[in-house]
């Protein structure tokens, strides 16, 4: 149920987030789902994309400092409440969530968080035991 994610390390000045898409795009690679996180000298671009592999392999051919991280992408009730519902699970296994992006695929049903654990396996037991549908890099993918 983990999915791969793309992790680039970019200076942060004018054009590189630009430069990034561009080369992914240029290389049919679709982004599903992004997260952005910055400081003054550089930011931390994480990506899901249709075809982790070949960006991973493409952005390194265009010396990008790139890495792959395990994540997993959960399905939350696109409803008040519903990420709480997600996180009283991890809470009450003892689990903590190092970071987390969303994206909703269309409105009024899952939204769906890509989640980073400290306790990847325990997280996906948890989530699984409790009725939450944790989704396959596939079904991710394709979206």
């Amino acid at each position: 149920m983990k999915i791969t994610q793309i992790s680039i390390f970019i200076e942060n000045q004018s054009g590189r987030l630009w430069e990034v898409c561009n080369i992914l795009g240029e290389n049919g690679i679709n982004i599903r789902a992004l997260s952005l996180a910055d400081t003054s000298d550089f930011g931390i671009l994480r990506l899901i994309v249709n075809d982790p592999e070949k960006a991973y392999n493409i952005l390194k051919e265009n010396e990008f400092t790139v890495g792959k991280t395990d994540v997993i992408a959960v399905e939350v009730p696109d409803k008040p409440g519903g990420l709480a519902q997600i996180l009283k699970i991890l809470r009450d296994n003892n689990i903590n969530v190092e970071y987390m992006y969303a994206f909703v695929e269309r409105s009024g049903e899952e939204a769906i968080m890509i989640f980073r654990f400290d306790e990847t396996e325990k997280a996906i037991e948890a989530l699984n035991n409790n009725g939450i549908k944790t989704l396959k890099g596939e079904e991710i993918y394709k979206l």
